[in-house]
């Protein structure tokens, strides 16, 4: 996805912060050295003077007089550096240190993205997330399958826990690999304790690590802040609901433990369904039993759950307590 404009903004500024860091830096150079040796500010002038006349030569064709003028500047910039070095300070102390010397703080290379804004594109997003610490322990690399029992049965499907597990494991799997071809959306359901969560977020890394925009809410504070875009003015600076139903990837996890009225769950319909017409993906996970959801948030609202979400149903014993247990 590309960045929203507030995004691309938050960025720009930082750039523009390091460029006005650098420069400050190198003035504060510039003057120390000058002060110290009045030569390196007659170089200084000489070189800008030299520079200007060889633009004048290269536009009017005069091969000859362009590489005496690069002759002149070489040996100038040589008696700089011995200057510097001559009296303390370090050869290219009246030199840019750029904190990405790639782009030279400008975050593009040619028209394209530089790995420096690439990185603060993911950082940013993991920032927005709301999962930059979770991520770090909740991912595909520490998902287990040690917690899910293989006696225990689903009885409609015949699988046990683990191969449950397995399969839902899987499914998120492709999920990820298939997400930029194929519009997916994902509901989890099963009761408490048995990954739901966990796996949500090991697609959550996985997503951001490759630069897409992922949302994560627990279902209290979805609705929160859905009523606090609907009942209060907006500024300039907050993108509100229109950066929840466009991201990338919205997550609505713990689906049923909000307090449910008519406004959650006409808010809960309106976002379901216009990131289906978006063709943006959701996740959603709930403890809630499919006959319940049903009643808790209309059958319209199910409907179109059913109709667009592949259901991915987590059986097994609380992983939470299990782990309290073997500690």
């Amino acid at each position: 996805m590309a960045l929203q404009n507030f995004q691309y903004d938050i960025i720009m500024r930082e750039y523009s912060r390091r460029q006005s860091q650098v420069q400050h830096v190198l003035e504060e150079h510039r003057r120390e050295a000058f002060a110290k040796v009045p030569r390196l500010l007659e170089i200084d002038q000489t070189v800008a003077g030299l520079s200007a006349e060889k633009i004048r030569s290269m536009l009017s064709g005069k091969p000859g007089s362009v590489d005496e003028l690069k002759e002149e500047v070489a040996a100038l910039a040589a008696e700089r550096t011995a200057l510097l070095l001559e009296n303390g300070f370090p050869a290219d102390y009246l030199e840019p240190h750029y904190f990405c010397p790639s782009c030279q703080d400008t975050g593009y290379i040619d028209g394209h993205k530089c790995a420096c804004f690439k990185k603060a594109e993911i950082e940013l997003l993991y920032t927005q997330s709301n999962l930059a610490e979770i991520l770090q322990k909740e991912n595909f690399d520490h998902f287990s399958f040690e917690w899910y029992s293989d006696t225990m049965k689903n009885e409609a499907t015949g699988l046990t826990a683990r191969d449950t597990a397995k399969r839902a494991y899987d499914m998120a799997r492709n999920f990820v690999r298939d997400f930029d071809s194929r519009f997916q959306n994902l509901f989890l359901y099963g009761s408490t304790g048995v990954g739901k969560t966990f796996l949500s977020h090991c697609i959550a890394h996985d997503l951001l690590e490759s630069s897409h925009c992922v949302l994560y809410f627990s279902a209290f504070d979805l609705f929160d802040r859905l009523a606090q875009t609907a009942f209060s003015r907006k500024s300039e600076t907050d993108p509100g609901e229109e950066f929840i139903l466009d991201c990338d990837l919205l997550i609505i996890d713990d689906l049923g433990t909000e307090l449910t009225n008519s406004f959650v769950s006409s808010q809960l319909f309106l976002c379901i369904n216009e990131r289906i017409a978006r063709r943006k993906s959701t996740i959603i996970s709930t403890n809630l039993k499919l006959e319940d959801f049903s009643s808790t948030y209309s059958e319209r609202t199910f409907s179109r759950i059913a109709s667009n979400y592949q259901m991915i149903k987590l059986i097994g014993n609380d992983i939470r307590i299990q782990k309290v247990f073997s500690r």
